[in-house]
């Protein structure tokens, strides 16, 4: 029987992953019914001005350490890519954290392409599902395997596994968590398809009507801003939700002085009585800074101002003077 053809198509690092599960099955398993073709990822990017130094994507690296053939297409609705993608004759394509695809390209292999989502479908479709799973305080998340369709992460789900949030999570380490399952995830459906036992379920059957879902929209800077007037829960998993990327911020004025804009990347809980109007700073000047919210205090724990390093509050203490100094609301 012949092994089923597929082509991989993915570019940061939570894509290297499932690339290597499926390649060290391939490599280790004599039994295994399918073989990676190719691989498709971002163009390299350039990291100075003169062009002359390229970063590769992680997708790229892992797949030009293990010898695996490679396109890299500026666009994907150019004809000449779509014939080299042709000529790998996939059965099947994995799409993970890559970009949107062409019709003429998702629907190219006979199996179609399956795409891995960092949400339990339908729940948060988009662009940043993890970040907003932690924003809305959810106990859990997972990944979602589905085929691929027209409109964006809607298409028929083959495989779900459930992932626990713990209180202290941040889009961070709730992105690897979802990298190591993922990994498993695609493996698991790669398996199912070679046995021929995907049972696809369409997302309607998950929800009555689309007011239950919440999306996953892209993140832009405005989106990052900090709201104290939000209850102390509401704030804390804001933060740990932009945690480290992008960042969840806010900005301090300091008498007559031009604000300037702090990035907060860790911060903790204090549940305590006070008379202060929220977003209120106090600091000891050495140690601590807290901002007011409802139900007690924030407490920041790890910032970066603008062209310092990420530092603990001891060390922005240290070099700057917090007297006087007020949240721009």
């Amino acid at each position: 029987m012949d092994k089923l053809r597929i082509v991989y198509l993915g570019t940061p690092d939570f894509a290297v992953e499932p690339l290597k599960r499926l390649v060290e099955r391939e490599r280790n398993d004599e039994t295994c019914g399918y073989e990676i073709v190719g691989v498709v990822t971002m163009p390299d990017k350039v990291i100075n001005k003169r062009g002359s130094q390229l970063l590769m994507s992680p997708v790229k690296v892992y797949a030009q350490e293990c010898g695996l053939p490679l396109l890299q297409p500026v666009s994907l609705k150019d004809q000449e890519f779509i014939d080299e993608l042709a000529q790998w004759k996939a059965d099947l394509q994995i799409v993970v954290a890559f970009r949107m695809l062409p019709e003429s390209v998702w629907n190219m292999p006979r199996l179609g392409t399956f795409n891995l989502h960092a949400s339990l479908l339908p729940q948060y479709r988009g662009a940043a599902p993890i970040n907003w799973a932690i924003i809305n305080g959810d106990k859990e998340s997972g990944v979602t395997t589905f085929f691929l369709k027209h409109e964006i992460d809607t298409g028929d789900i083959i495989l779900q596994d459930v992932v626990e949030i713990d209180s202290n999570d941040t889009a961070g380490t709730l992105h690897d968590k979802l990298m190591l399952q993922g990994g498993e995830s695609v493996l698991k459906t790669v398996e199912l398809i070679v046995n021929g036992d995907v049972k696809p379920l369409p997302q309607e059957q998950l929800y009555k009507c689309e007011d239950e879902l919440r999306p996953a929209p892209k993140i832009y800077r405005d989106t990052c801003r900090i709201n104290w007037d939000s209850s102390m829960q509401c704030v804390y998993d804001f933060i740990r939700g932009m945690s480290p990327y992008p960042a969840a911020w806010t900005e301090i004025v300091s008498h007559d002085a031009s604000p300037i804009a702090v990035k907060i990347y860790e911060a903790h809980m204090e549940t305590a009585a006070h008379n202060k109007e929220c977003g209120y700073l106090l600091s000891d000047g050495k140690s601590y800074i807290k901002v007011t919210v409802d139900g007690g205090y924030i407490c920041l724990t790890s910032l970066q101002i603008p062209g310092k390093k990420r530092m603990s509050v001891a060390e922005f203490l240290r070099g700057f003077n917090i007297e006087g100094v007020k949240i721009a609301k």
